[in-house]
């Protein structure tokens, strides 16, 4: 077992590894990282999330439920072969309204752990956080947990992880004994067998590989061999030559293959078990240091995606031309926002990774993102809700600030002199929305303050309020994500409040193209006001958003008028004719008009075009679009049928069965507006042995006769 040891023990940082712990809910993310923290010394009794004392699952309302909502982070260390390394872990939810965590986090990792339920192998969710982990080009290991369950099947979800999410994961290890009987492993590399022994099954002894898997493993143990002695041209040489490779050779071809996303080794067993320390020796032999991630950024010139090695990239604010600084200490600083918290003890947290340079408690730096000056006051290292006050920061690590002003997710940090813009971090709008009003008129006050706070934790939460009523309309990624969001404004700020019905995010957009011309003309005594212009609206594909195009020629409305059309258009989109919905997925062409010298400014042609806009939507044949999301149900057999029919009632689309041992997993798209409560549905048909997982898949047209009904409400 490692010991513990000082945080500055670890200083080059081909030995640092910042990893997250990803997957489908209740695959085992957090448990794994448990045993981690007991193994590296981290902390001395291990907590078990059915007893709410899961060191990562920090928050009351994680504690309760068994889940994660919010990803937390935290370091620990970990030797192999004598040399220690720094591991930074983040923790992440697998529930898919918070699918934003994931998102965030990986955009700052430099490897992964992907976990999977053995009983099931490869689950909704863990499509989503396997192509989250391809989007940021994240490599990762995979790790079968729960073998020890009943129904517990490395084949099986060996070959669903291979068939579903890529052929190139290759075993390096094979358990012996299943469900029940689980009792070790044969490492694959070394061709080596062993038992679990000790006190709670926590270490290892060598024993003969037996018998009946002999073959099998003998077998994965080629196929592995195979997949990786191409690694490079000396080893794959030494191959055909000798026909084997000897043992460091192998760590090092994975390795190589591994960094390169070109295969993903795949563990098994039980994490509760000592099979934690081998999760912890693949993490350090084949995971990425910060020095080996390799980050792919598009050059606005070329429009041609560059690769990086040792280096992080960005633009330069002014000219937006790539730029690098190399991932050292001594280069310039410059890090990312990846995260906000707001700590009812110390404010509000920024937690930062660090890409190059280094960053002193109590100086300044520059947020690019914002063009402003922010005072770093005090810098910490985080251990879930634990915190460690550091005097300065470097190339490599994940901490969180305190003293921002108004920096927040997304944003770069650097020095003024040397300034970059990072990539930033893309998440996905709400689709469900609620109004929420306190129970006390003398909370109305105090509920606005405690939802901006958890709107700046949260990139996926927004609030607004709405315009005729006077409502405050809370959003977010699902019922779930709101309930919390509500549950915490009574636990952590003492507001009660009372809620309104579940409403769906409804968009409008067209049908036809139509040309419109719209003349703005008033004549007061002095000057008056004067714009004119034609444009073609016309519909654009699902997904488009809103595209503007100038065709004007020849100076028929002056150059520097046009920005004012596109603004009057944009301001107009938040609401559309038929119930003052955004609009969305249209294209407006700018084909004609004219000017006075005198009349015309910027704003007139401003709120000539919102005129436009208004009476163009009008002849466009303006339709509704309503969220449709993907479900997928996971139920045994027996309940097939009444799920199906349930779903089919609700205006779902049926789009596959698939049998996952004992039990179907049946997909359907079906309108969000019918899927309020569905999960207290499908538990009373089901007695409760049916799982649900709903993220959003696309906006479609609301069927006509449903409109009015829509409206209506």
């Amino acid at each position: 077992m490692a010991k513990k040891v000082d945080y500055s023990a670890v200083k080059d940082l081909q030995n640092y590894r910042n990893i997250g712990i990803i997957a489908h809910v209740d695959a085992g993310k957090t448990t794994t990282t448990e045993r981690i923290l007991y193994f590296t010394g981290k902390k001395h009794k291990i907590g078990e999330v059915h007893d709410g004392e899961a060191t990562m699952d920090f928050m009351k309302q994680e504690q309760e439920r068994g889940i994660t909502i919010q990803s937390a982070a935290t370091t620990c260390f970990w030797s192999v072969n004598d040399i220690l390394h720094r591991i930074n872990i983040i923790d992440t939810p697998g529930h898919v309204d918070f699918t934003a965590e994931v998102e965030r986090s990986l955009r700052v990792l430099d490897g992964a752990v992907v976990v999977f339920d053995g009983k099931m192998g490869v689950e909704p969710q863990s499509y989503k956080v396997w192509g989250q982990a391809d989007k940021y080009n994240v490599p990762r290991i995979c790790f079968v947990n729960k073998l020890n369950l009943l129904g517990g099947d490395f084949e099986m979800s060996l070959e669903s992880i291979q068939k579903e999410l890529s052929d190139n994961a290759v075993a390096i290890q094979y358990p012996i004994g299943k469900e029940h009987e689980l009792k070790g492993y044969v490492d694959l590399i070394t061709m080596k067998a062993y038992e679990y022994s000790g006190e709670e099954n926590m270490e290892y002894a060598e024993i003969e590989i037996p018998g009946d898997i002999k073959d099998r493993c003998e077998e994965l143990h080629q196929e592995l061999i195979d997949k990786v002695a191409d690694a490079d041209d000396e080893l794959m040489e030494k191959y055909l030559d000798d026909g084997v490779l000897e043992v460091e050779e192998i760590y090092t071809a994975i390795r190589i293959h591994t960094l390169a996303s070109k295969i993903f080794p795949v563990m098994g067993g039980d994490a509760r078990m000592g099979i934690a320390k081998k999760i912890l020796d693949a993490v350090v032999r084949f995971l990425p240091s910060p020095l080996q991630k390799a980050y792919v950024l598009e050059d606005k010139e070329t429009g041609e995606p560059q690769e990086f090695k040792g280096k992080v990239a960005g633009y330069d604010p002014d000219t937006e031309k790539l730029i690098t600084f190399d991932t050292q200490v001594d280069a310039p600083f410059c890090g990312l926002i990846f995260k906000v918290v707001i700590d009812p003890h110390v404010g509000t947290l920024n937690y930062m990774r660090v890409y190059s340079g280094k960053l002193s408690a109590g100086s300044y730096v520059q947020n690019s993102s914002l063009g402003s000056k922010e005072r770093v006051g005090r810098i910490l290292l985080m251990h879930a809700n634990a915190r460690e006050e550091i005097e300065e920061v470097r190339a490599g690590d994940i901490v969180a600030l305190i003293g921002l002003k108004d920096s927040t997710t997304g944003q770069t940090l650097c020095n003024e002199e040397d300034e970059i813009i990072l990539e930033s971090i893309d998440f996905p709008d709400p689709v469900v929305s609620m109004a929420v009003e306190p129970k006390t008129k003398s909370d109305q006050e105090k509920m606005g303050i405690a939802l901006m706070k958890l709107a700046k934790e949260d990139p996926t939460f927004t609030i607004e309020t709405d315009k005729d009523t006077g409502q405050t309309i809370i959003s977010g990624m699902g019922e779930l994500h709101i309930e919390i969001k509500v549950n915490l404004l009574d636990e952590e700020y003492d507001i009660q409040v009372k809620t309104g019905k579940p409403r769906v995010a409804y968009k409008e957009t067209i049908e036809a193209e139509v040309e419109h011309r719209e003349i703005l003309k008033k004549q007061t005594g002095g000057a008056g006001q004067f714009a004119d212009m034609t444009i073609v609206m016309s519909p654009t594909a699902r997904g488009d958003g809103y595209v503007f195009e100038n065709e004007i020629r020849g100076g028929a409305i002056p150059t520097e008028y046009i920005p004012s059309v596109d603004k009057g258009i944009q301001q107009s989109l938040v609401s559309g004719p038929l119930g003052g919905y955004p609009v969305v997925d249209f294209q407006v062409k700018l084909i004609d008009g004219s000017y006075h010298e005198v009349d015309s400014n910027t704003d007139t042609f401003r709120i000539c075009a919102q005129r436009a806009f208004r009476e163009a939507m009008k002849k466009a044949k303006p339709i509704l679009l309503e969220p449709i999301m993907k479900v997928v149900v996971t139920c045994p057999d027996e309940f097939v049928g009444d799920v199906t029919g349930a779903l089919s009632s609700k205006r779902g689309m049926i789009r596959g069965m698939k049998a996952r041992g004992k039990v179907q997993e049946v997909t359907s798209l079906v309108p969000l507006g019918n899927m309020f409560g569905w999960i207290n549905d499908l538990r009373s048909m089901t007695k409760g042995k049916a799982n649900s997982v709903m993220e959003f898949d696309s906006y479609q047209k609301v069927p006509d006769n449903l409109v009015d009904e829509i409206l209506n409400q």
